[in-house]
């Protein structure tokens, strides 16, 4: 694609990355073919080629986005399909997240939509503030039909209808491996998740020490930011993650880390592109160490070796989560442990499509969003399977909420099948429990 900055414009960083971007893309359409938005309202424009000219044309112009452009920009999931579809590499996420900030700095939203964000990214990434929130709305949940606007019907509806205690396991202390040490890892206990679901970090601290790991809890890490840059506040995101650099290399300074492991894809996703978001910051040694050692819990998993284990009689419909699929380009490691831990495996559909939860998605965009679950929901039931494995918190919000399959974290189902609990999720009033066997 040929662009028309001025040299004066590529004094800027962020634009010179866009420029980039936008060169290396050919009009080919090739993402059209995998774009959940696309394929739900059929417009040019709510498919990757049709925003990168209309993010084109507002950066070269500098001028003031308009309400259609942003309605366009704000439809985009993220979800980056695109990303693996595309023949010419284009970063369609680094040119998304630069749109964002833009609008963001340049655009003034009506005081609905300000008022909401601002909400977002005042709890979301607050566990207590959150949990507090969670609280109110479970209270409020039984009116949701009565709200006037579908966001907010939207974020009644999420509540869950139980809310965990508070896990101890998420505050700073080191966890001693219990089979000779292999690893010494970080294990990012996130934000969201600690006050939607506390079984998954338990469950990831219990199988990694089994696995023979160290598992430390920083002192000073927190969300990872991506909540608020995925609004385009950079400001916000960008504190965030430096309080998390500084607690990893702290430790990475000290005794030595092998590896930050993430159990919340959407997390990892941001966190391994720590080097680029802080690439002009005094922080972007630092930053670019912690990218290095950042990986997904089955990526340290399928280091670890696995034990083998009997046929579970147990059939799991895998979920894979986009921001692991696409933003991590990791789509066997999940899989494949859980077939070596003895579960059948199944995948839906169109697995490659997006279930429409996207971090914040399924709140600014509640009407997209329903249309993408309802989708994703009936592919994985056609499955019929006992199970659905994910590996992102999102996600399992989500899907768990539309139907009655038990779904769970990947990292649950292999911590169980080595010795630990049954996933309390297999369980939950409301679900259907499948038939247990005995686990060997």
């Amino acid at each position: 694609m040929q662009t028309t900055f001025t040299p004066e414009q590529l004094t800027d960083p962020a634009i010179q990355r866009s420029n980039d971007i936008l060169r290396s893309c050919v009009h080919c359409g090739f993402c059209t073919a995998t774009c959940p938005t696309y394929q739900v309202l059929g417009d040019e424009l709510d498919s990757p080629r049709g925003r990168i000219y209309l993010i084109k044309d507002m950066l070269e112009n500098e001028r003031v986005p308009d309400a259609r452009t942003v309605k366009h920009i704000d439809r985009c999931l993220s979800c980056l399909a695109c990303m693996t579809t595309c023949p010419s590499g284009v970063h369609y996420m680094h040119l998304v997240d630069h749109a964002r900030e833009y609008i963001e700095q340049k655009y003034k939203r009506p005081f609905g939509d300000r008022a909401l964000r601002w909400v977002l990214a005042r709890i979301l990434p607050y566990p207590t503030r959150f949990r507090l929130a969670l609280l109110g709305a479970k209270i409020g949940r039984p009116f949701a039909r009565l709200m006037p606007d579908a966001r907010l019907r939207a974020m009644l509806e999420m509540a869950p209808k139980h809310i965990p205690p508070v896990s101890r396991n998420d505050d700073p202390q080191t966890f001693v491996a219990e089979a000779p040490r292999k690893m010494r890892v970080a294990l990012m206990t996130g934000c969201a998740q600690r006050a939607l679901n506390t079984d998954i970090n338990d469950a990831t601290i219990r199988l990694l020490k089994r696995m023979g790991c160290d598992v430390v809890i920083a002192e000073g890490q927190g969300c990872c930011g991506a909540l608020t840059h995925h609004m385009g506040k950079s400001d916000e995101s960008h504190r965030a993650a430096a309080r998390n650099i500084r607690a990893w290399t702290g430790e990475m300074d000290g005794q030595g880390l092998d590896a930050i492991v993430i159990n919340t894809s959407g997390c990892g996703t941001t966190v391994k592109d720590y080097g680029h978001m802080f690439r002009n910051d005094p922080l972007a040694g630092d930053a670019a160490r912690v990218a290095a050692i950042a990986m997904d819990v089955s990526e340290v998993l399928t280091k670890l070796d696995l034990p083998e284990g009997a046929d579970k009689g147990l059939t799991v419909a895998y979920h894979a989560a986009c921001s692991l699929q696409h933003g991590q380009k990791i789509k066997t490691f999940p899989k494949d442990l859980l077939k070596r831990a003895g579960f059948r495996v199944v995948e839906p559909a169109d697995s490659h499509l997006c279930c429409g939860s996207a971090g914040t998605y399924n709140l600014m965009q509640p009407e997209i969003s329903g249309q993408l679950k309802a989708r994703k929901v009936k592919t994985l039931e056609a499955k019929n399977p006992d199970i659905i494995a994910a590996g992102n918190i999102g996600c399992m919000m989500q899907i768990g909420g539309a139907t009655d399959v038990p779904i769970v974290h990947t990292v649950e189902l292999l911590d169980w099948a080595t010795g630990g609990p049954k996933p309390p999720a297999l369980s939950a009033p409301g679900k259907r429990a499948p038939e247990i066997p005995i686990l060997r």
